[in-house]
């Protein structure tokens, strides 16, 4: 429950105030965060852990401390982190901090030809170290913490400097460290925004594309009732309903179907009047306004230039991964490859510098 503290746990502002200037003097930093995105809605930040020579600190975002001082400290380090676009986001919206300068060890564990680069196989391979994961969908915003979710926590940056070294000196050794700095240069950019919801697309699950546009009113009308009983509950949406659920009594529906057997057997009766009437203010709706369907972008007719440029960079695409042994999409996926063959003006500055001298584009 939340207010029981551990006093393991940083969750006080006169605790977190001494641990600062460790952090801003320490000679490196690395951090992860644990979220609660499989117990709530919206899903919110719930601890931040941070190891630095000799220390391996649990700070508590949950407990109301003042954070500002610990985003400058972050900010006098490159940030040690793995897989660090969900915590850059967690961050971005939760508390509009974005990280200045980050060495990801996912990032460069794939530059370094790895195809296995999650964290426990990292820290295994190269510290020798076998991590616990059984806390890894656990409520992190339950209080207190168990001692076995701090330990879980602690583990995830207390082997981290150990897993930069030796992924810098591979860098260095088959010369990609400006390679890896670009993408995680990119990496902040991307993830470091807070886009407006698209308002035409955020109920359109998947598989609705074939769905014609009753059907579509339907499952529009679902969506906004899920999503809003879903923030009441404080429950992720698919614990409200589930997609499938969704799509199959929207197909009904549309269809003047019955569908109430579709529904949780456990769903309280008020739930299931609720969805009774959004799906008859669906199904009478005027067929004007009905959603449209969702079109594709109509595919543009590729000249045999066009296709000659698109099959020379895919060869030399190919052909430098495998010289380099490398995931051929690290360099480019192939929706890039057609973008650069098609409309090369439009896309050139999404593509990096290290790819664009591997393709020959400039």
């Amino acid at each position: 429950m939340l207010g029981v503290y551990s006093p393991r746990v940083i969750h006080r502002n006169d605790q977190l105030e001494p641990l600062l200037p460790a952090l801003r003097e320490a000679e490196w930093l690395a951090m992860d965060t644990e979220a609660d995105s499989l117990h709530a809605y919206p899903e919110k930040l719930c601890l931040i852990q941070v190891s630095i020579p000799g220390r391996d600190e649990l700070i508590d975002p949950l407990a109301g401390l003042d954070l500002k001082p610990l985003w400058d400290a972050f900010d006098q380090h490159e940030i040690l982190m793995h897989g660090a676009d969900y915590d850059i986001r967690l961050f971005k919206r939760g508390h509009d901090y974005t990280p200045r300068k980050i060495f990801d060890t996912m990032l460069a564990a794939r530059l370094t030809g790895r195809t296995q680069f999650g964290l426990v196989h990292l820290v295994k391979e190269i510290v020798g170290v076998e991590l616990e994961k059984s806390s890894q969908k656990a409520n992190w915003a339950r209080r207190p913490l168990t001692p076995k979710m701090e330990e879980y926590a602690r583990n995830d940056t207390r082997h981290l400097k150990n897993v930069v070294d030796a992924l810098r000196e591979d860098l260095r050794a088959c010369g990609r460290e400006e390679w890896h700095q670009q993408e995680c240069e990119r990496q902040i950019r991307d993830n470091a925004v807070n886009p407006p919801p698209d308002t035409d697309r955020e109920w359109r699950l998947k598989g609705s594309a074939r769905m014609q546009p009753r059907a579509l009113a339907v499952m529009r009308e679902l969506w906004y009732w899920r999503e809003n009983e879903a923030r009441k509950r404080n429950r992720p949406p698919f614990f409200v309903l589930s997609p499938d659920t969704m799509r199959d009594v929207a197909e009904l529906a549309a269809r003047a179907k019955p569908f109430s057997n579709l529904l949780p057997r456990r769903m309280p009766d008020h739930r299931k009047q609720g969805i009774q009437r959004l799906v008859r203010a669906a199904q009478e709706l005027p067929e004007d306004e009905l959603p449209a369907l969702h079109k594709s972008p109509p595919r543009k007719h590729i000249s045999p230039a066009q296709k000659k440029r698109f099959e020379e960079l895919q060869s030399r695409r190919n052909r430098e991964a495998g010289e380099l042994s490398i995931d051929p999409t690290l360099i480019a996926s192939r929706a890039t490859l057609v973008r650069l063959s098609c409309e090369a003006d439009g896309i050139f500055n999404e593509v990096l510098p290290w790819q664009r001298a591997l393709l020959g584009v400039s």
